[in-house]
């Protein structure tokens, strides 16, 4: 199965394998036979999963026109990259290292991407209670308290350990009331491996959702590796962690609550391993891809812009603005949020 949005391929059906057949890429499944291409042009990303073959002249196509490719496993889980020569002003990285030696600057950026998280997992528990009754409502209220309480501790904070701290705590209050926003989930986040559907979505809308901030943060200029609140981690892209922050309520939590609660999420699209671990089957992960590309179609409120944006391009728009801030263009880094 294949699927294009927004210039983003995705590939899942194991099996698969992509060609350069001049300008164009050629999908080649020995089960549906015919000649299936796309002009290059028309993509700026590909996003491939566990057993779908790249052959290496389209790695190195990709690579020369500043194509990213993107290696997923079958639960969503990021695995690798390729995106040729880096781009960008050096002078911006540089820059960004500065920030990040600078803990009163590192402890600000930190704070603000923090901030918008909470703020919008709040926003969707007070949206979710909205729609309830009872013991269910009650309990999404008081954990909407919590992490208003936790948004003005969170202003008070002086190290990043603090802040890491109440996000940490916030964090963990809004897991446990996963029963009330999806009934019949488990309490808790589980991951790695994940043991229910629900987790399961999660973690594949995360690996989804990773790849895209990882991509808007190279096209700007931006060092995916040098991050704020997650710091410098061997191996981990720590600014494209800490800018999926912001994001992560609404672009996925809200979309995998949204198809579980109205029963679309089919027992046939999960199934569980013998040592516990609950993963997508091919027909879920298309059916979450199809369901992840619409909802990447839906505008957003952008307060900053004063105007709608697209959820696919809410990631380029926060890096640019990260971009302008470390920049020296604007005071401060704003966290997308919504009201």
């Amino acid at each position: 199965m294949m699927s294009e949005l927004l210039k983003t391929l995705f590939v899942t059906t194991p099996g698969t394998s992509l060609h350069l057949d001049g300008d164009a890429l050629r999908v080649y499944h020995p089960d549906r036979p015919g000649r299936h291409l796309l002009p290059l042009i028309r993509l700026d990303d590909i996003v491939v999963f566990n057993g779908v073959t790249v052959t290496d002249d389209l790695v190195h196509r990709c690579a020369a026109d500043a194509r990213g490719v993107t290696w997923l496993t079958g639960n969503g889980r990021f695995l690798a990259r390729v995106v040729g020569p880096r781009t960008g002003n050096p002078h911006l990285r540089i820059q960004q290292i500065r920030v990040h030696d600078d803990p009163g600057q590192r402890l600000g950026l930190a704070q603000s991407m923090i901030a918008g998280k909470l703020h919008n997992y709040r926003q969707l528990l007070l949206r979710t209670a909205r729609d309830t009754t009872g013991t269910r409502q009650a309990t999404l209220r008081t954990v909407a308290e919590r992490h208003a309480a936790a948004l003005s501790t969170l202003r008070d904070t002086e190290t990043l350990d603090e802040a890491r701290g109440v996000e940490g705590r916030a964090a963990r209050d809004y897991f446990q009331a996963l029963p009330s926003l999806v009934p019949g989930a488990g309490a808790g986040r589980s991951r790695r491996p994940a043991t229910d559907p629900v987790n399961c979505l999660l973690s594949f809308g995360y690996g989804l959702l990773r790849s895209a901030v990882h991509g808007a943060l190279e096209q700007v200029g931006l060092d995916p590796y040098v991050g704020y609140l997650h710091g410098i981690r061997p191996a981990k892209p720590a600014l494209a962690l800490d800018l999926m922050e912001e994001f992560r309520p609404l672009l996925v939590d809200r979309l995998v609550f949204t198809l579980t609660n109205r029963g679309q999420i089919a027992p046939a699209y999960t199934e569980q391993l013998p040592g516990g671990q609950t993963q997508l089957t091919e027909t879920g992960r298309k059916f979450f891809l199809e369901q992840w590309s619409l909802a990447r179609e839906r505008h957003w409120p952008h307060a900053y812009l004063e105007r709608e944006v697209p959820a696919a391009l809410l990631p380029l728009v926060q890096a640019r603005l990260l971009a302008r801030h470390l920049r020296g263009d604007i005071t401060t880094y704003t966290p997308w949020t919504v009201s």
